[in-house]
């Protein structure tokens, strides 16, 4: 059975569920620059600490034990640890000729944990999956970065397909399941990064995997950062045809919530929704306990809004897992019948 069967088959009888943060896991283990560097990289010429996706390379270890904290937790799809990891935002680390590298060492590391917990459990690998994280990139192609020239980008289309481009290879050369293109706040960028599938599988001539998709609202506003309502983001990419549609990241459940029910009477494919553990607090950390967010998402999903549901910024194993527990008794949202019409 092709992935996108099987996870169609799935969705249809049960609401999946999403890991949880990668960073704020990565930061539990106090790692320096040291640990970042490790043998290959210790005498690179600028500091490479926060450069999370590089641990997949110097550290696979510590980015298997949380995939695999996340498997053990309860979770049906594995993120893999490239949010960052594409030529443009490695530029920042002057590692941008390690982009395929880094996405081929994540997607494999994130399968050996999948491997690993199904040998330790006996539990069968058919519902768990590699989703190939792509992340918004550290550039727009919406919005200025100089306020007295607005009509000024510092890149352009092109270059930014380009670098997803190769990030995709290395994600399904490393064996992903799904591609996962998240947290958008511009959607010209997730333009790009759909221009980038569709012409890396009709380029390769391999099968195309399935696509998600998520967005991130910035505010109250229920708008993008780049200015989109809902509802016009969702316009923007459908044409994608895309597995899911959701919303991850900058808003706690709480706030989320209404923009996940506007989501889900629009949209004619599966929904997801992982949000952070409440809003950063004056420090910077989110508060939000295991028990609070869960109950919240469960809400989510007797509302009968979501498919998938997992967490981002500050959520843990045991966020996810107060998830799963949550609602492994719910039913998921049913696809709509979209009834096609001529105006």
């Amino acid at each position: 059975m092709s992935t996108i069967n099987a996870l169609k088959q799935l969705l249809n009888d049960r609401i999946l569920i999403i890991d949880g943060a990668m960073g704020t896991m990565i930061q539990r283990y106090g790692l320096q620059e040291a640990d970042y560097r490790g043998e290959r990289f210790k005498d690179w010429n600028c500091d490479v600490k926060g450069n999370n996706d590089l641990l997949c390379l110097t550290r696979p270890d510590i980015i298997r034990e949380i995939h695999m904290q996340y498997l053990k937790a309860g979770a049906n799809i594995l993120e893999t640890n490239t949010f960052n990891g594409q030529r443009i935002s490695l530029a920042d680390y002057n590692m941008q000729s390690l982009a395929y590298e880094v996405n081929v060492a994540a997607a494999r590391v994130a399968n050996e944990a999948i491997q690993q917990f199904c040998a330790e459990t006996g539990q069968s690998p058919a519902d768990r999956f590699v989703a190939g994280a792509i992340g918004p990139m550290n550039k727009t192609l919406s919005l200025s970065p100089d306020v007295n020239n607005p009509g000024y980008r510092s890149v352009t289309f092109d270059e930014v397909a380009d670098a997803y481009y190769e990030q995709i290879a290395g994600l399904v050369d490393g064996g992903v399941s799904i591609l996962l293109i998240e947290t958008i706040f511009d959607t010209l960028n997730a333009k790009a990064a759909i221009y980038a599938v569709g012409k890396y599988f009709r380029e390769t001539g391999k099968e195309p995997l399935p696509i998600m998709i998520s967005g991130t609202i910035t505010d109250a506003s229920g708008r993008t950062l780049s200015g989109q309502t809902l509802e016009a983001f969702y316009t923007s990419v459908m044409h994608a045809e895309p597995l899911s549609i959701g919303l991850n990241c900058a808003l706690g459940a709480a706030e989320m919530r209404p923009h996940v029910a506007e989501l889900s009477d629009i949209c004619s494919c599966y929904v997801t929704a992982y949000p952070n553990a409440g809003l950063p607090n004056a420090m910077g950390e989110y508060d939000e306990t295991p028990q609070q967010m869960a109950e919240i998402v469960a809400g989510f999903a007797r509302e009968g809004y979501v498919n998938m549901l997992g967490g981002c910024c500050g959520t843990t194993p045991e966020h996810i897992k107060a998830i799963a527990d949550a609602v492994k008794d719910l039913k998921p949202r049913p696809l709509p019948v979209v009834e096609e019409t001529l105006a």
